[in-house]
């Protein structure tokens, strides 16, 4: 089985969506201005490719070009604006992606209310064949998952000592990972439920 090579002159949309990343080749027209908003979650890279924008993070506003990157971290309140006469394409990513996506402020500084996306937005359907209360027994099953998993690593983590140049510290951070790496395993799952539910939630 191959796998797709996604070319930014030809696909403008989302290229690949999960509640780890969402990533995207994006264009936008000269003069056009994104609206600024933060992420409660996520961290956003942006790689422009063609054209420039000026980019405003976190109250610092600087023009990026072609081959040039910038991140906007978590709840750090970022917009763009494209410069010239020329449009604009980047690649974009979001880390997590988990609903609701983007937080919005008002113009005095205020938090807007919670703003949850339809999944068209991110160029993907939304899966309505399995009923919202079946769903919502999946999800605090997947809730519950991810409290044992927890305590699980608790308890391996408090019966594990990792001291400088102990020999045996290698294998106890092997047995500390075992421990994290189911949590962050159910951790993924909770989020994949909760993007199908977030979206339908409307009609509950």
């Amino acid at each position: 089985m191959g796998f797709t090579v996604y070319d930014y002159r030809e696909d403008i949309r989302n290229v690949l969506v999960t509640p780890q990343i969402r990533s995207r080749f994006m264009r936008m027209e000269p003069g056009e201005d994104s609206g600024a908003h933060s992420h409660d979650l996520g961290q956003e890279v942006f790689l422009v490719l063609q054209g420039r924008a000026e980019f405003t993070i976190d109250g610092e506003s600087k023009v990026v070009g072609p081959g040039q990157m910038c991140v906007a971290l978590v709840d750090q309140l970022h917009s763009l604006r494209v410069e010239g006469d020329e449009p604009m394409t980047m690649y974009l990513s979001v880390t997590p992606h988990i609903q609701p996506t983007h937080t919005m402020w008002s113009a005095d500084g205020n938090r807007m209310p919670h703003r949850f996306t339809p999944s068209s937005a991110y160029d993907i359907e939304t899966d309505t064949s399995t009923p919202l209360p079946e769903l919502m027994q999946r999800l605090s099953e997947a809730t519950r998952a991810v409290s044992d998993a927890a305590g699980g690593a608790l308890a391996r983590e408090e019966s594990t000592t990792i001291q400088e140049g102990d020999a045996a510290a290698a294998e106890a951070r092997v047995e500390i990972w075992d421990g994290l790496v189911e949590v962050f395993r159910r951790s993924a799952e909770l989020a994949a439920l909760w993007n199908e539910i977030a979206p339908r939630a409307d009609g509950m």
